[in-house]
């Protein structure tokens, strides 16, 4: 019997199905469980926590509000039980919460918040593009002092290598294509702020990189159905390896998964795999080859005046598409079906206003794509 085909994609799981088809059966169509990751929690609170930054009025925002915001989220987070399954010691804790406040310290060096106009947070968008239902939360959605719109996405992991910087930006392709559908209005530009380095990646979407992307995801989609249809999701070794969860049912590690429950049916009683961090190294993803080099160049971008540090270099990234993903030797799917509220269809482009923003200067956190008639701001 075939196996259910997802009713979606997102950057996540194009990103976790071109990585290794098995594992992506395993957690989304299996949905087998997965231990905490300390790297994970720690990047919701991070993010939690510049969330709570960009609400505040515009001369709010300085480095103590924002390790202020830090704190408020640690109390919110420290009875779910993501964080309790991390079972941290007293010196794990302190030094967990200790590199979470350097890393929002480290925001400050990429950027000034002062100057951000945010008009979404959190912005949870979904659209039809060719067919396939794209699913999305933006980070942050603002607008520059042109008034054209900004798709900035926070990364706690180190920056990727330059082998692996392009299907990074692949992600965020995908974001503004959402944008482009649903608001009818391309981002200006798109980009990454790597915390930990800290380092700004940019890269302004094109027709060509969007054309890129329409196909990238369309290859996907069809490979996704195929190995749901034959039941063939293969593994596809790498160095992700050391950092999966599912070695225990994975045949490269001597697993069978042909042992598992149905999908969608498997629970906490799956055989544990053991000594297995959860994640892989912050910022590494294999996958597709870095823009031409003659394409990029890196500028020092001036620290912002909350913060007493050195500029940060931003590498600045070709808009070229990224080239048909290769699906067919390892097939690997999307995300479980999973209920999903109906979407408004694409906005005509050359919309008088692009429904986003708030009144006031502050954005609405958690906006969604499907009640995007709420949020409206003027051209």
């Amino acid at each position: 019997m075939a196996f259910p085909v997802p009713r979606s994609l997102s950057p996540s799981k194009v990103s976790s199905f071109t990585d290794c088809a098995l594992a992506f059966r395993f957690s989304v169509i299996d949905r087998l469980p997965e231990p905490p990751s300390a790297a994970a929690t720690k990047g919701t609170l991070v993010h939690a926590a510049l969330e709570k930054l960009h609400l505040l009025p515009r001369a709010e925002r300085t480095i103590e509000a924002a390790l202020a915001g830090l704190a408020e989220a640690a109390d919110e987070l420290r009875g779910d039980d993501e964080y309790v399954g991390l079972d941290l010691s007293p010196d794990d804790e302190a030094a967990f919460h200790a590199d979470a406040a350097t890393l929002v310290r480290h925001y400050f060096q990429l950027e000034d918040p002062t100057a951000v106009r945010a008009i979404g947070l959190e912005l949870s968008l979904e659209a039809e593009v060719d067919g396939v239902t794209l699913r999305g939360i933006i980070d942050r959605l603002e607008l520059d002092d042109d008034g054209e719109l900004v798709v900035t996405d926070y990364k706690t992991g180190a920056a990727p290598s330059e082998q692996y910087e392009r299907k990074r930006l692949s992600g965020v392709h995908i974001y503004s294509l959402l944008c482009e559908q649903l608001l009818g209005r391309r981002p200006k530009r798109v980009q990454l702020l790597y915390l930990r380095s800290p380092l700004a990646i940019i890269t302004e979407p094109t027709d060509q990189s969007t054309r890129g992307t329409r196909r990238t995801l369309g290859a996907v989609w069809q490979a996704v159905e195929r190995a749901c249809d034959r039941e063939d999701f293969r593994p596809k070794p790498s160095r992700l390896c050391d950092w999966c969860a599912f070695q225990a049912w994975c045949p490269s590690f001597g697993g069978d998964p042909s042992t598992l429950p149905a999908p969608g049916l498997a629970t906490a009683a799956s055989p544990p795999v053991a000594d297995t961090p959860a994640l892989s190294p912050a910022g590494f993803v294999p996958g597709l080859a870095r823009a031409p080099a003659s394409a990029e160049r890196t500028v020092p971008v001036a620290a912002s005046p909350a913060s007493p540090v050195s500029p940060v270099p931003v590498a600045v990234s070709a808009a070229a598409p990224a080239p048909p993903v290769p699906v067919a030797a390892s097939p690997a799917a999307p995300a479980p079906p999973v209920p999903v509220a109906a979407s408004p269809g694409p906005v005509p482009a050359g919309s008088p206003a692009i429904p986003v923003a708030t009144p006031s200067d502050r954005p609405m956190p958690g906006a969604s794509g499907a009640g995007a008639e709420h949020l409206q701001m003027a051209t």
